[in-house]
């Protein structure tokens, strides 16, 4: 994809991004109802709508951002985001601690899950990258390249153990209450402490062979 336009770059990962974020969060909050928790259904976050969990920041801004930097400077593209939390109500859920977890895991699922469906459009593409109908197969294989890719990053970077990613949340719904108590403590930094993990290239260093590792196993799996 290195060949192609900014404006040719954007229309290949909007929809990624845009997926990999809101069926993320739509995870979450069908998890939740499941476990007894309806408050993202009467909210009306369980729709397949982005229009309901874009965050003006995290699935605009920072994806935009980095496309951008990436393509002016010529580094190897990193692209990932977020939507706009949805709502959990602790008190209802059935099982409160265990079924956190549940409900945090989700999302990271949800995102393997559509790493794999990208996985099947690129399937699709190669049989038309003939001279005829490559205009077809050309953007399926891009776009199916990028989903993969963004949604692999998504699943690592939500499995980090920080609250309040969903690694943290996982931490605290499965372990001791005395292990878990300084994880609770650190969730108001935790934004502080990934941008900061970012601006330093900890975050890349830590993520980028996991997330090429995850990409792989999508890859193998689909025999691409």
């Amino acid at each position: 994809m290195d060949n192609l336009n900014i404006v040719q770059q954007f229309a290949i990962w909007v929809l990624p991004v845009l997926f990999g974020v809101t069926l993320h969060e739509v995870a979450h909050g069908w998890m939740a109802n499941r476990l007894g928790d309806p408050t993202a259904l009467m909210l009306g976050r369980l729709s397949f709508n982005p229009i309901k969990h874009i965050d003006p920041v995290g699935t605009i801004a920072v994806p935009a951002t980095l496309l951008i930097i990436s393509s002016i400077a010529g580094t190897p593209l990193f692209i990932f985001g977020w939507a706009k939390p949805v709502p959990v109500t602790f008190e209802n859920l059935r099982q409160p601690k265990r079924d956190m977890a549940l409900v945090a895991i989700a999302g990271p699922l949800a995102n393997l899950l559509m790493a794999l469906l990208w996985g099947v459009l690129i399937k699709f593409g190669y049989p038309l990258l003939g001279e005829e109908t490559s205009w077809v197969g050309e953007p399926m294989v891009f776009m199916g390249l990028a989903g993969i890719g963004i949604n692999s990053a998504l699943m690592v970077l939500n499995l980090l153990p920080l609250p309040p990613l969903d690694g943290g949340r996982i931490l605290i719904g499965l372990l001791p209450a005395s292990f878990t108590r300084w994880l609770v403590r650190s969730e108001p930094y935790g934004i502080l402490i990934l941008l900061l993990l970012l601006t330093s290239g900890i975050l890349g260093w830590v993520m980028n062979p996991l997330v090429a590792l995850v990409q792989y196993a999508v890859i193998s799996m689909l025999r691409l």
